[in-house]
């Protein structure tokens, strides 16, 4: 009897500690450049491993290898996030040495908690689905969302912080990690997306209420314009607006935005420039019905809130950010609070879109009933 698929992803990804260790143990591949080649050496044996692994398949999903070769990579992020936090040592000592001095700072722990256990989640349970024939599609797009935010805040905010200066070549073996998320959304977009069968009257009687005879939305409206006015805001903090609020702001109540690693700073540009556009159309769709794009855009976009605002609370809380930095004790609450209702909207959003997504649907003929299916 041969183990499950992502039983075997799971076994093969615990073998990232023991490479680090034995890496961290070697003199030889402790220089820049060989980091970076057995690192690709490394990866490249997980896939031939991976396709040993399934090759009694009859047809295997390419997302498959792309989901089990970054659950690997999930291993290694959570133990440099273990050793950082001095929960281990003897790892990840000569990586972050001479390959990715990045990876000690706060930013970096967090990403790699949030790799190491959320990400590796969803991998794995992707996986199972995958070869089960079940549909992984929302859980897809909604990891696509969160690596997407995750490597346009980390690499801009490497080359701009105060890393960029001290750039080696390991760095450079985050391009394919950058390039293949937007390929696999991509992927994941053009799929039909599954979802139950809405009669046509039930459709209809629901397009046709106003945004006034639905108090949830109206709500949700209102929270997202309430999350705009503090995109723009912090937007405007962070490009130096010489208003005395901007200054008091910063200043008083989040000084990690003026952080020298440069990541709090990306991340406030990132969110002017493609998470407010976003919350501007979610108001449009919550108010016009037949808005089906609602339903996949609402999940990318809670995947990547939910990512980039888990790092940057934990960042500007966590201890290897320097105390000018690090959020006021007396302040602490209110900004917490703040950073995740940020959080919230877009995920409730997101849930209400698909525990009730009549709405948004576009109507279906008559006779069909709701316990079926339907491609959408």
């Amino acid at each position: 009897m041969r183990a499950p698929v992502e039983v075997c992803v799971f076994l093969l990804s615990l073998l990232a500690p023991g490479v680090l260790y034995a890496m961290n143990n070697i003199p030889a591949l402790q220089e820049p450049l060989p980091i970076l080649g057995v690192g690709m050496v490394v990866l490249g044996s997980v896939l031939l491993l991976l396709l040993l692994a399934v090759r009694h398949k009859q047809k295997v999903d390419p997302l498959f290898y792309v989901f089990a070769v970054f659950s690997f990579t999930c291993m290694v992020g959570l133990t440099n996030a273990f050793e950082q936090d001095g929960f281990i040592s003897g790892f990840m000592g000569f990586y972050v040495k001479m390959g990715e001095p990045h990876l000690s700072t706060a930013y970096a722990v967090m990403t790699s908690y949030w790799e190491g256990v959320v990400h590796f989640v969803l991998f794995l349970t992707m996986i199972q689905r995958m070869f089960k024939g079940k549909s992984y599609r929302s859980l897809g797009l909604l990891w696509a969302g969160s690596a997407i935010a995750h490597q346009i805040v980390l690499i801009p905010g490497v080359v701009i912080g105060k890393y960029g200066s001290n750039i080696r070549p390991a760095f450079w073996r985050n391009t394919p990690f950058f390039l293949v998320p937007f390929w696999a959304a991509s992927v994941l977009f053009s799929r039909p997306r599954e979802m139950p069968v809405v009669t046509a009257d039930k459709v209809a009687v629901e397009q046709k209420k106003s945004l006034l005879s639905r108090p949830l939305d109206l709500l949700l409206s209102l929270l997202l314009l309430g999350a705009i006015v503090f995109t723009v805001f912090r937007g405007f903090v962070v490009l130096d607006c010489p208003l005395d609020i901007c200054f008091t702001y910063i200043y008083q109540y989040e000084p990690y935005l003026k952080d020298p690693v440069g990541f709090p700073r990306v991340m406030m540009l990132v969110y002017l420039f493609y998470a407010l556009p976003l919350l501007t159309v979610f108001i449009y769709g919550l108010k016009t019905p037949g808005c089906s794009w609602m339903l996949d855009w609402t999940i990318f976009c809670a995947g990547a809130l939910a990512q980039t605002q888990w790092c940057h609370i934990g960042a500007s809380l966590h201890s290897r950010t320097p105390f000018t930095y690090r959020v006021p004790t007396d302040k602490r609450w209110p900004i917490i609070a703040l950073n995740v209702l940020l959080v919230a909207v877009p995920s409730l959003l997101a849930l209400r879109c698909h525990t009730n997504p009549a709405y948004f649907m576009k109507p279906v003929p008559k006779g069909q009933t709701n316990n079926g299916k339907k491609k959408n």
